[in-house]
C-alpha cells in the first residue's frame, strides 16, 4: 500500500456493529473529511491555549503543528493515528526562558528538546522501550507531571488578580459547561470557557481590537528564529521526560483500542515527535506531543483511520493562514488568562495523581512517599539553586529528585531488603 491510499471500509458509508475502521482503511471522502474536521475542534482549544499563554504567534503554532502532524504520520507510515498538538508540558520552561532573554531564547529550548526526543527516538527503536520503563516509573512520571502543572500557580494567579472578574466568569463558564456537557464539548470545557471570558471582556470594552482590524486576512504565519543559550535549554530538560511518558502512552493507548501491537512503532513515533518538536522549534511554534483530546473522536466515531489524520492536519495549515484569525486569539484579556490558568494548570496537576493511580503506585511505601513529597515541595515553591552562570529551577530540581532519587533510595532500599 502506498502512504496515501487505504482500503474503503465496507460501503464507505456505514460501520456496522462492533466493527471499527481500522488504520490502513477509510469511509468515503466526504465523510472521512467530517472526522478530520472533528479532529480539528478535538486539537482547537488545547493547541492555541500553549501561544496564547506563551505569547507565541497562534497561527504559527498552528501551522507547525499541522506540518509535525503530517511528518508524524509518515515516518510512522501511517500505522499510528495521531494528531501532534501543542503540549502543556512546555509552558513553564518558555515562560522562565522568554524572562530571562526573550522569545528566541525559548525557541532554542524547544529546538534541543526535539532533538534529545528525536535521539531518544532512535535510541528506542534499536534498544527497545525497556529501560524508559525502568527509568520513568508510575511514581517519577506522575510526580513531574504534576510539578509542571503546579509549578504554574504563581503565574496563574498574576494573570488573575489583573482582571478577577473576567477571571471569575471563565472559570465558572468552564465548570459550569464541564458539568452540563457530556462528551466532545466537555472535553473542550477549557477552551469554550476561554470564549465565554473573551466575549464578556469585549462587551466590557477590556479587548484591544486595534491590531485585530489591522491584521490581514490572509498570509504566511510570521516565523522567528531561535537562539540557543544555555541557561534556557537546561530549564527545558524536564520536558523530555514528560514528551517520551505522552508518547508511550498514546501508542499504548491506540494499540489497545485498535488491536494492533503497535510496539515496534514506539520508537518511530517518539523519533517523529522530536523532529515536529525540532521544526516548530527552529520557526517560531510550540512544541508539540501526541493528543490525548483525539483518542477521544477516535473512540466516540470507531474511527481509526490515519486518512482522517491527513484532512487535519492539512486543514490545520489552511486555518494558519488567517493573521487576523490569530490577532484575535492574541488578544485574549489577561484575566480570562487568569481564570484558564486556574483551571488547566490544576488540571496538569491533577493529571499526575492520575498517573500514580493508574500505575498502582504504593505511597505505604516510605520510599516512594518522600520522593513524591520532596520533588513536589521543591517544585510548587520553585526552590532554585545557582552554579556559575546557571539557575536551576523548581521543575529541574524536582525532576532530578524524581528520577535520580528513584533509583538510588530504591536500590539502597533493595541492598537492605527494606521492600515493600
Amino acid at each position: 500500500m502506498s502512504l496515501l491510499s487505504w482500503k474503503l471500509h465496507g460501503t464507505g458509508k456505514t460501520i456496522g456493529h462492533g466493527e471499527v475502521v481500522s488504520t490502513d482503511e477509510r469511509l468515503s471522502w466526504p465523510r472521512t473529511i467530517g472526522v478530520g474536521v472533528q479532529h480539528i475542534a478535538a486539537m482547537f482549544g488545547a493547541t492555541f491555549l500553549v501561544p496564547i499563554i506563551t505569547g507565541l504567534p497562534p497561527t504559527t503554532t498552528l501551522f507547525f503543528s499541522g506540518v509535525g502532524t503530517l511528518l508524524f504520520l509518515t515516518i510512522t507510515k501511517n500505522r499510528v493515528p495521531s494528531y501532534l498538538g501543542s503540549s502543556f508540558a512546555f509552558l513553564a520552561p518558555i515562560a522562565a526562558a522568554k524572562a530571562g532573554g526573550g522569545m528566541s531564547n525559548a525557541l532554542g529550548g524547544v529546538v534541543v528538546t526535539g532533538l534529545i526526543l528525536a535521539a531518544i527516538g532512535l535510541i528506542v527503536r534499536a534498544a527497545g522501550i525497556g529501560w524508559i520503563n525502568w527509568l520513568l516509573p508510575p511514581l517519577v512520571t506522575g510526580t513531574i507531571v504534576m510539578v509542571i502543572g503546579l509549578n504554574l500557580a504563581g503565574a496563574a494567579k498574576n494573570n488573575f488578580v489583573q482582571g478577577p472578574l473576567v477571571g471569575i466568569i471563565t472559570l465558572a463558564s468552564i465548570g459550569l459547561i464541564s458539568a452540563f456537557s457530556r462528551g466532545f464539548l466537555g472535553r473542550i470545557s477549557i477552551f469554550l470557557g476561554l470564549v465565554v471570558g473573551y466575549c464578556v471582556a469585549l462587551i466590557q470594552g477590556d479587548v484591544d481590537t486595534s491590531t485585530i482590524k489591522s491584521a490581514a486576512l490572509f498570509a504566511a504565519p510570521h516565523f522567528t528564529t531561535p537562539t540557543f543559550n544555555g541557561k534556557a535549554i537546561a530549564l527545558f530538560l524536564p520536558v523530555v521526560l514528560v514528551l517520551i511518558a505522552e508518547n508511550v502512552g498514546h501508542v499504548k493507548a491506540v494499540s489497545a483500542m485498535t488491536g494492533k501491537n503497535l510496539d515496534d512503532q514506539m520508537g518511530m513515533a517518539l523519533f517523529a515527535d522530536g523532529i515536529s518538536t525540532t521544526l516548530a522549534g527552529a520557526g517560531g511554534g510550540s512544541g508539540t506531543t501526541t493528543y490525548a483530546e483525539n483518542i477521544g473522536v477516535m473512540a466516540a466515531t470507531r474511527v481509526y483511520s490515519t486518512a482522517a489524520y491527513w484532512v487535519a492536519g492539512v486543514g490545520a495549515i489552511l486555518l494558519s493562514l488567517s493573521p487576523k484569525f490569530g490577532a484575535v486569539l492574541s488578544a485574549t484579556p489577561v484575566g480570562v488568562l487568569g481564570g484558564v490558568g486556574v483551571a488547566l494548570f490544576g488540571m496538569i496537576g491533577v493529571l499526575g495523581a492520575r498517573i500514580w493511580i493508574e500505575g498502582k503506585v504504593n505511597f505505604a511505601n516510605s520510599t516512594n512517599l518522600i520522593i513524591a513529597a520532596s520533588a513536589l515541595i521543591i517544585g510548587i515553591a520553585d526552590m532554585s539553586w545557582t552554579s556559575g552562570d546557571y539557575t536551576f529551577g523548581g521543575i529541574i530540581n524536582a525532576t532530578l529528585v524524581a528520577v535520580v532519587g528513584y533509583q538510588v533510595l530504591n536500590s539502597v532500599a533493595k541492598s537492605r531488603g527494606n521492600v515493600n
